[in-house]
């Protein structure tokens, strides 16, 4: 489970007297949302769970979202808690990335179905624009997908102190079950745009 948590941030307007407050992920019984599943065997009929709806993604221009311009294929760093999400922008690969910006949207249930998280920001209950986040997956890399505080982190490979550590062997495009994988693989499967992040778990 990828999960967001711990010290949030709210931007406050000057002048309007009004405050933007960051949201990720939306609240389940447990307080957050799985990122896609991981299967542990082709055979085992696992599939990935949609943390949004399946409405088409929009774009906006909505600028000034997060207090900076995120255009897609940049990189954020996402924590917080679900209600009080803070996000900052961060180089791919590195150990501050955690998330990719693959879309933006007028609202976070717009973000494509299979998106692994979202940042958006509201105002008075009213969502002023959204980024759809997928994991900050890079092939030879490792992840901690289940830090549980922050969201997923990235770490060195065989780091023992890991919760959920994963490395990523291979990302097989047109894809839509983890047997692109290989036999006995595991992976994230994304099925609506149809492509696999293969890991080793550790």
């Amino acid at each position: 489970m990828v999960a967001v948590a711990g010290v949030g941030a709210a931007l406050v307007m000057t002048g309007c007297g009004a405050t933007i407050d960051g949201r990720a992920l939306p609240v389940s019984e447990t307080g957050t949302v799985n990122a896609v599943d991981v299967t542990t065997t082709p055979d085992a009929g696992d599939e990935s769970k949609p943390t949004t709806t399946t409405a088409a993604p929009t774009t906006t221009e909505e600028s000034g979202i997060a207090g900076f311009e995120a255009e897609v294929g940049e990189c954020v760093q996402l924590g917080g808690t679900t209600t009080d999400a803070s996000i900052e922008e961060a180089s791919c690969g590195t150990g501050e990335s955690n998330y990719k910006v693959i879309g933006k949207a007028a609202r976070s249930d717009e973000c494509v179905s299979d998106a692994d998280n979202y940042y958006a920001e509201s105002r008075n209950g009213v969502e002023l624009g959204a980024l759809c986040l997928d994991i900050d997956w890079v092939v030879g890399g490792c992840m901690d997908v289940g830090t549980g505080t922050t969201g997923p982190e990235r770490i060195d490979c065989g780091d023992t102190t890991a919760v959920d550590g994963v490395k990523v062997v291979a990302i097989e495009q047109n894809a839509d079950d983890v047997n692109a994988c290989g036999a006995g693989s595991s992976g994230y499967v994304y099925p609506e745009r149809r492509f696999v992040v293969c890991v080793e778990e550790f």
